[in-house]
Parts: structure tokens; sequence; C-alpha cells
């Protein structure tokens, strides 16, 4: 896969929380930055509560997400909307869980992004900590630079040690992860790990289904995502690979 391709995910994965009850005054957008800022929050929530449950169900096989917990996020954060029994927790990320700076960072002001995505227990554990501290210091107003500071110092004092086999579906057919044409991008497994060589998975070589996501990568949050497309989407139905 190309670079290209890789841009276009930009995302991440993990759950957030929103604090506010008032709307974020939106900035003027320049032309070539048209998510320059932080937009009124009520166009980053979803107004049907059963349909976020849904999309975030989505993310995963129903046979892993009909037994998950399931977050929905209010405008005073994310609640759990469904408590599960299999320790799955499933959630519609926004676009601040991208990378903050660079080409991609596009979207991370972009309030069209809804990134379904299920993490397995141990990702529930030792990744979404930290979906919810950038939320967190995102929604109370911080600069960019603000938060990088603040997500070291969480990392140092709070954040649980990254456990082995944390992983997470992202398999949802309506999944909105970029304005290009193909919004759903593809159907995809992500993989979480310490910070290390791509080689070392064969990330990003011709004709290598493995992508380096440059979601976390070092900076500041020290894990590496690797990006496998699944071949299909949640629902069973053969999705694109491309």
């Amino acid at each position: 896969m190309n670079q290209k391709i890789v841009k276009m995910i930009a995302l991440g994965a993990s759950a957030l929380v929103i604090v506010l009850g008032w709307c974020w005054p939106a900035q003027a957008q320049d032309a070539k930055t048209p998510y320059a800022s932080m937009a009124p929050l009520d166009q980053y929530l979803v107004a049907d509560r059963n349909a976020e449950i849904a999309l975030a169900r989505s993310a995963a096989p129903e046979a892993i997400s009909r037994d998950a917990d399931v977050l929905v996020m209010g405008r005073h954060g994310y609640e759990t909307a469904v408590k599960g029994k299999n320790g799955f927790v499933c959630v519609v990320e926004r676009g601040w869980m991208g990378p903050f700076n660079g080409d991609n960072a596009a979207n991370f002001w972009n309030p069209k992004v809804r990134g379904p995505v299920c993490y397995n227990p141990p990702a529930a554990r030792s990744i979404l900590p930290l979906t919810y501290k950038r939320t967190e210091m995102i929604l109370a107003g911080q600069s960019k630079a603000q938060i990088i500071d603040g997500i070291k110092t969480f990392i140092k004092h709070e954040l649980p040690p990254l456990e082995p086999g944390a992983m997470a579906y992202m398999l949802s057919k309506d999944q909105y992860l970029t304005d290009d044409d193909h919004h759903n991008w593809m159907a995809h497994l992500m993989f979480y790990t310490p910070l290390m060589d791509g080689a070392v998975w064969g990330a990003d070589l011709p004709h290598s289904p493995v992508m380096l996501n440059p979601q976390f990568n070092g900076a500041p949050e020290p894990i590496d995502v690797f990006m496998v497309p699944a071949g299909r989407w949640s629902d069973g139905t053969a999705a694109p690979v491309r």
C-alpha cells in the first residue's frame, strides 16, 4: 500500500469524552485548511442515541459486538449506553483521535468523521484511557501543544502499560474516515504495539497488506498501530481492499 492510502486513514482508533454544555464557537476556516479549528459541538454529536449505538456496534461482527459495552457521546461526555459481558468496548470515534500535526492531521477537527471501533479487552484497558485523556483536554479548550504535554504527563504517571494482544476491529460499512471519494475506506483490523521498526511487520512494503497507521507513532503516545485489511465488513459482505 502506498503512502496516499495510509494518509486517508489518519484517525485513530479509540473512544472519547465530550464535557461541554455549550457550543464551541466556530472560527473562519482557511480555504486550504477546511477544518482549521473545532466546529460547534452539535456537529460532533449524533442526535439519535440508538443510531450511535448501532453505528458503534457495526465496528465488529455481531457475535462480538452484541455482548460488548457500547459508549455514546453526549454533551457531558461519553456514557455507557449498553453494559456488555465479554470485555469488548465499541464506540464511535471523532477525528481528533488522529495525528495532531502534519499532512495526516487534515481531519483532526472534521465534524463529519465517525470512526466506529470495537476494542478487545486488552485494548479497552490500555488504549482506551488515552482517548479519554485526549478528549478531556480538547474539550477543556487546551491547545494542541498543551494537550501533547498533558498526554506525556499522563503516560508517565497514570496510563496502564500497553497490554500484549491489544487490537481493535474497524469493520463498519458506515464508517466515515475521510472526505475523499471512499468515505468508509476499507474494513480493517488494528494491532497496537510499542514503537518499533515497521519492517518487523513488513509494513508498507510493495504488495504487503500491512500498513503502519500514523495515529500515535510516538507523537506523543509511544504506540504504533499496524493495520491489516479484513476483506469483509462486519455484516459479512465483501469489502474492497484498495
